[in-house]
């Protein structure tokens, strides 16, 4: 049997650049930073003052007993989940629930219930913590949670592959559905990690930037040579992923299609990025996507503003692109949404979609490019383009694991 054609026919965001997908691509194209101080609660005792949190308030869409038993992970998930199956006419489309899934990333799962029990136990000496704390921590929470509220009933599965999970769980969600073991899936990812514990252990990698002395929101500077590490966020992306012609049949809108997954393993180092593992993925998603490199139009950088990082992956797409890197354009959109870590992928897949509208979004605060890193860069302002062919998005993790995905305008 052929593969079949996938096609994304709903998104939904919860982000610090706002909580819908027009909201994020208003901001992109804005360039509004949502990267800014972290109350002193988070801060005082990691030494972590910057980073890119959600403005949450989850009583529109869950009763107060209900949110009391939702990690802020599982709760972001569900209200993004809730806007791609919204936007795409999933509940109304005639599917058979034993043939819609749920393909699931996040990096640290529910580390606001881990850090409370832990807290509760050694902070406090109360060790009776709260009986739901296992189902509410666990990695799968959020994505179990939509499958219940959703009641679909197909394949599921939950990645955390550090910074790489949610966009492979849009690639797996891709091929799923190409194979035909589902017609239609809810797939992306969600991370809210912005805890004392986790900041403090990040912070002992030496990996985050400190605050910006004269502009906390212009703390990640992807590709700049001013670059001093990055920037922490949380958030959730969602997207409804249907085989095409179903699709069409319904008169769907259809966003894009995705068309190409890439994903490979450096098998090299734990943290050190590798040029051949990341292009190793490139060239997959591209092979699979059937395209040649001068066909992308716009690449969303995995770009986290490290000194090793953004060299690495510079090199990395010159070396698969070759003379078509003159043409197409780069930028980082963690300069201005921070890092999600597992939930990265899916926004920034979402992220890269505006430029299938005509508007290339920006690396922020790239004022100064470092010569290690020349490409055709986005710089500081959103560039009006022509409505791209096809974009890349890139997710590169801690473990050594790529992840690339592919689009096209359908």
């Amino acid at each position: 049997m052929a593969a079949r054609r996938v096609a994304v026919t709903g998104v939904g965001v919860v982000s610090p650049l706002g909580s819908s997908l027009e909201e994020l691509h208003r901001s992109l194209a804005a360039a509004r930073s949502g990267i800014r101080r972290l109350p002193a609660e988070l801060s005082e005792r990691s030494g972590v003052h910057v980073g890119a949190t959600v403005d949450w308030n989850p009583a529109p869409l869950f009763k107060d007993a209900e949110a009391a038993n939702l990690d802020r992970v599982t709760q972001f998930a569900l209200a993004a989940a809730m806007q791609a199956a919204a936007q795409s006419g999933l509940q109304g489309a005639g599917l058979e629930p034993e043939r819609i899934g749920v393909s699931w990333g996040t990096g640290m799962g529910g580390a606001h219930t881990q850090e409370s029990s832990y807290r509760q136990v050694y902070g406090e000496g109360e060790w009776r913590v709260r009986p739901l704390t296992v189902v509410m921590g666990m990695n799968n929470a959020a994505g179990s949670n939509i499958a219940v509220r959703h009641g679909l009933r197909g394949p599921f599965a939950n990645y955390s592959t550090a910074c790489s999970s949610s966009a492979m769980a849009l690639g797996e969600a891709m091929r799923a559905i190409a194979a035909g073991r589902a017609d239609a899936m809810i797939a992306g990812g969600s991370e809210a990690l912005l805890t004392p514990g986790v900041l403090v252990a990040w912070q002992a990698l030496r990996t985050l930037a400190p605050a910006d002395a004269t502009d906390p929101a212009a703390s990640c500077k992807p590709f700049d040579r001013r670059r001093s590490g990055l920037v922490l966020g949380e958030g959730a992306a969602a997207f409804v992923l249907e085989e095409e012609s179903s699709a069409r049949r319904r008169g769907a809108k259809i966003h894009a299609l995705l068309t190409g997954y890439g994903n490979s393993c450096d098998a090299v180092h734990m943290s050190r990025p590798d040029r051949d593992g990341q292009a190793r993925a490139m060239r997959a998603a591209l092979a699979e996507a059937g395209l040649a490199p001068d066909a992308v139009g716009y690449i969303n950088a995995h770009g986290t503003a490290t000194a090793v990082g953004d060299v690495v992956e510079a090199e990395a797409i010159k070396a698969v692109f070759g003379e078509a890197t003159r043409n197409v354009r780069v930028s980082s959109t963690k300069s201005l949404h921070g890092h999600l870590l597992g939930g990265s992928g899916a926004l920034e897949f979402a992220a890269a979609l505006l430029a299938l509208e005509g508007i290339a979004p920006p690396t922020a605060f790239l004022r100064d490019p470092d010569p290690a890193c020349a490409l055709r860069h986005v710089a500081c302002e959103a560039e009006r383009i022509e409505p791209a062919r096809a974009i890349m998005s890139n997710s590169f993790a801690f473990g050594g694991s790529n992840v690339v995905l592919v689009a096209t305008r359908a």
